[in-house]
């Protein structure tokens, strides 16, 4: 009962912010397609922030985490950084689990985020 992984992108003033549409996010073959989907728009517009905003999604597979760190490293390679925003308690304590939350920013929403990554 896997639902289709997609993503919507949208960018403004250097801050990209990557929504989410699916409530379940473990289809490999989706997650994979987004990466490249994300990768691809990182070499054409080198955004300086990167949002993955988390709202209704409720739950991810380990391949979401992986994800998240392979656009975290290619980000880095110019200084550009990756937050989270909107996501859940029960995934946030994921990455409690896996100690991510030490190299992640969270923010309760969307707005928080953009306005937090657009000033620094």
């Amino acid at each position: 009962m896997d639902e289709k992984v997609s993503t919507e992108i949208t960018q403004k003033d250097g801050v990209a912010v990557i929504t989410f549409k699916a409530a379940c996010i473990s289809n490999v073959e989706g997650i994979a397609a987004v990466s490249h989907q994300i990768k691809e728009f990182i070499d054409e517009n080198h955004p300086s922030s990167l949002i993955f905003d988390f709202e209704g999604v409720k739950f991810f597979s380990s391949g979401v985490l992986g994800l998240l760190l392979d656009i975290r490293a290619k980000l880095e390679t110019y200084n550009g950084k990756v937050v989270i925003s909107a996501i859940n308690p029960r995934l946030h304590q994921v990455f409690k689990l896996t100690n991510l939350d030490t190299i992640f920013k969270f923010f309760p929403n969307k707005e928080s985020a953009v306005k937090a990554t657009s000033i620094d």
